[in-house]
């Protein structure tokens, strides 16, 4: 492997050995709970929202900043010699990519909906056309005219009125989303003085074209507690407190049905979920609930003619099935069996047509569409041949029609989206992505599935994707990816950017551990709460499968994980930190018990049925027998790049910083330990897209970087 990188570390490394890394100062702050004494030399790096916002910085505000600094300027230093390279990286990964690109328009209530991006631009166009493609094209938001003078912008939250005139949208410029709701005349250009704050971004029209239902958030926590109904033009103090979830493990959301008849108001947490609906015609009534909330019942609803569709894991259907009530009869004694529970067929998502039922679902790891007529006449599946791939039932609006949309993609396939008659069975393929740079070409890449026997007789599946040139051996490098919480399955999709590493003969190994829903309800079960160990001993065993099966060695052997993937980066290298040359944390979750022990943080309360609520003495001890920050002890780590952002609402930048403030205190090795910190940014990181590719360009450089030390 060649990066051009040799005679700038030869050249370096004597004076480098002059950087010296940040040295945090040490608070002594000692937390009790249940008898039982932390001590947290780092506590004082956390700062409130308004210390962090105040035009002039506290004492301790400043000294945050300071070492926040201080180690993007070590980062920097350190990795110098590799600027070029991160261009260079950069360049081939933005050279890939259609610049001028535009999505596959949808129709919708009459109007053609499009996103596009023009060459050299950071953010999309939103426009349409009203009936056909060949029609004028109205711009709706040029989002690269709205971010201009800021370094963080997201626009998003469009909702468009019934009668088509008007549009909501919300911008967040900090990264916390947090979002400002306003309106957009789309005939005239003017833009209301109606200004909604702290909202989640989203919000739903009634069908009179003057209500709109919206949802704010606690100013602390950011929990979404709060529905309010808005009239146009009336001031926003004036807005009508709807619905108000008191219930602090939970959150809410307002929607509206695809029929367009009820307005929606969902409350869910982790285990349950219960639902109130409003005719939209009727937007000044009063929300029905359509079944009380009951601890472990979780259902999710849809509208069709005079029922309610509802998947539900009701009945100890624990892979949820599909059951159907009537409008005026919705308790959960009336709810009747459409589809029946399957112990090996998960069941993810449905979608209803005027004559058909689309239904989502997943055996043995793999994405299944399904395709049933109401009348019982047609059922079946549609054809996926690949053994790695991804399948998802992409936006269908539309309720009146024999076409669905779907997209396609696999770890060798770019993207596909393509529209399916569902009654004589046609596809027509509306838009393959397309790899420019005329080097890529699917049949050099080759994928497969490997099944990894854990140390508790569980089988954990590895989608494996590499060049067809790579030799597989212990000297080859392999890339080892996971995340494994809330349920969430990371897809066995294509990725122009990971390209880059392996036509520089890299594995690329995504794990599917306990956690996610790769297997089943079953398998998220298995990881989470007092179960939750299992998805860091399942990475570990597949780290383990892929060294004693020749695929690579612990001095090729990478890992990476972000936000609750980056837990399973902390816990990973407590754990078996001899595995690793080298990990990746993004804006990793790792002081796990002290924000489970503060209900001021975002998101805490709401995560109690995730990994348990600290206050129970049985949950205290477990979360802390994992938790990464509690955990580092005086012994050798792998190198680390560690990242985060300042704003970040989902993890806490203080997280990442004190277990790096931590380690730097006690680990004996010398391997690279980095922090970096983007102080314009939150969660998701750069807004940009070019932007966002060089934050992943320097990343894999990190990777290539430690590889090319190897051969030097």
């Amino acid at each position: 492997m060649a990066f051009n990188l040799i005679f700038a570390f030869c050249k370096n490394d004597i004076m480098k050995k002059d950087i010296k890394a940040p040295v945090a100062e040490k608070q002594l702050t000692k937390l009790e709970k249940h008898g039982d004494i932390r001590e947290d030399n780092y506590f004082w790096m956390r700062l409130t929202d308004e210390q962090k916002n105040a035009e002039v910085k506290d004492n301790q505000t400043q000294k945050v900043y300071d070492y926040l600094n201080a180690e993007n300027d070590f980062y920097d230093k350190m990795t110098v010699e590799t600027n070029d390279f991160q261009e260079q990286l950069f360049q081939e990964m933005k050279g890939r990519i259609k610049e001028d690109d535009e999505s596959v328009p949808y129709k919708s209530n009459g109007y053609f909906y499009i996103t596009r991006y023009e060459k050299g631009q950071q953010y999309p166009i939103f426009s349409r056309k009203k009936e056909s493609l060949e029609a004028k094209e109205e711009i709706m938001f040029n989002v690269n005219d709205e971010a201009k003078g800021h370094e963080y912008f997201q626009l998003g939250g469009l909702s468009i009125s019934p009668n088509n005139k008007l549009t909501t949208f919300a911008v967040d410029t900090v990264s916390r989303r947090q979002y400002i709701i306003q309106v957009k005349n789309l005939e005239s250009g003017e833009i209301y003085s109606d200004k909604i704050e702290n909202t989640t971004g989203g919000s739903v029209w009634a069908n009179d074209n003057k209500t709109l239902f919206y949802t704010k958030k606690d100013p602390v926590t950011l929990r979404s507690s709060q529905i309010y109904k808005h009239i146009l033009g009336t001031d926003t103090k004036d807005d009508v407190l709807v619905f108000e979830e008191e219930d602090e493990t939970f959150g809410t959301f307002v929607t509206k049905t695809k029929s367009k008849k009820y307005l929606v108001i969902g409350s869910y947490n982790t285990v349950s979920s219960e639902y109130q609906v409003l005719e939209a015609d009727k937007p000044n009534g009063n929300f029905k609930v359509i079944h009380p909330r009951e601890r472990n019942l979780e259902y999710d609803i849809a509208h069709y003619e005079d029922h309610f569709y509802i998947k539900t894991n009701k009945d100890g259907a624990t892979n949820f099935k599909l059951m159907k009530t009537p409008e005026k009869k919705t308790s959960k004694e009336n709810w009747v069996d459409v589809i029946p529970h399957r112990e090996d067929t998960l069941f993810e998502d449905f979608s209803i047509f005027k004559e058909y039922l689309v239904l989502e679902e997943r055996n043995e790891g793999l994405n299944k569409i399904r395709i049933k007529r109401w009348d019982n006449t047609l059922d079946y599946y549609l054809p996926f041949e690949e053994e790695t791939y991804s399948a998802d039932v992409y936006s269908n609006p539309e309720f009146d029609t024999n076409v669905i949309r779907y997209s396609y993609n696999s770890m060798t396939t770019p993207s596909s989206i393509i529209d399916f008659n569902m009654k004589d069975q046609s596809k027509n393929i509306k838009k393959e992505q397309e790899v420019l740079g005329g080097r890529f070409d699917k049949k050099n890449y080759v994928s497969k599935r490997i099944w990894v026997t854990t140390r508790d007789g569980e089988k954990v599946v590895v989608s494996i994707v590499h060049h067809i040139d790579t030799k597989i051996d212990e000297n080859t490098p392999v890339l080892q990816y996971a995340y494994g919480s809330y349920g969430y399955t990371i897809p066995d999709g294509f990725s122009t950017t990971r390209l880059s590493l392996l036509d520089r003969g890299f594995v690329y190994a995504l794990a599917h551990i306990r956690g996610s829903q790769y297997l089943g309800r079953e398998w998220y079960e298995d990881g989470k709460m007092l179960k939750k160990k299992n998805t860091f001993t399942d990475f570990i065993d597949c780290s383990k499968y892929l060294i004693d099966n020749g695929y690579t060695s612990p001095k090729h052997l990478y890992a990476m994980g972000g936000s609750a993937g980056g837990l399973l980066m902390g816990a990973i290298v407590n754990m078996n930190p001899e595995l690793y040359n080298g990990i990746i944390a993004a804006v990793p979750f790792v002081d796990v018990i002290s924000t489970m022990l503060d209900d001021s943080i975002p998101l805490t309360t709401g995560e109690y049925d995730e990994w348990g609520n600290p206050n129970d003495k049985e949950y205290y001890d477990y979360i802390k027998s994992y938790s990464p920050y509690d955990q580092v002890v005086a012994k050798e780590y792998p190198n680390m790049l560690i990242t985060t952002g300042l704003h970040d609402s989902q993890v806490q930048y203080w997280e990442p910083a004190k277990w790096v403030a931590k380690l730097r205190e006690v680990k004996t090795d010398s391997n690279m330990l980095f922090l970096h910190t983007n102080m314009e940014a939150g969660h998701g990181g750069a807004s940009g897209r070019f932007d966002a590719l060089k934050e992943l360009a320097e990343e894999y450089t990190f990777f290539l970087m430690l590889e090319e030390k190897l051969e030097k």
